[in-house]
C-alpha cells in the first residue's frame, strides 16, 4: 500500500456562504482523498484530509484560495497520524 498522510486545516476569512465545504468535498472526491469538512461556530472552515501525499497537498493548496466568491485570510496546517478514513463527509 502507498504511503498515507493525513492534514488538519482550519481556514479563516470569509470562508462560510460561499460553497466552501461542498467545493472542497467534490475536490477531495475527485483526488481520491478521505476526511470531513465542517463549518466552525467561530466562523473558520475545518477539514481533514487523508490520502496519498501529493493529492493531500492539493487539497491543502486548494484550502489556501478556496472557492470563487471566497476571501481565504488565514490557513493552518497541522499532521496528524492516519486514521484509515474512507469516504468524505460534509459535518
Amino acid at each position: 500500500m502507498s504511503e498515507r498522510v493525513r492534514r488538519r486545516v482550519v481556514v479563516r476569512g470569509f470562508v462560510q456562504g460561499v460553497f466552501f465545504r461542498d467545493s472542497t468535498r467534490r475536490e477531495a472526491t475527485r483526488r481520491g482523498v478521505a476526511g470531513w469538512v465542517s463549518n466552525r461556530p467561530d466562523g473558520a472552515v475545518e477539514a481533514v484530509f487523508e490520502g496519498s501525499p501529493a493529492d493531500v497537498a492539493a487539497l491543502v493548496e486548494f484550502s489556501s484560495r478556496g472557492p470563487r466568491g471566497a476571501d481565504v485570510r488565514e490557513v493552518s496546517v497541522s499532521e496528524e497520524p492516519p486514521e484509515e478514513l474512507s469516504g468524505f463527509e460534509v459535518r
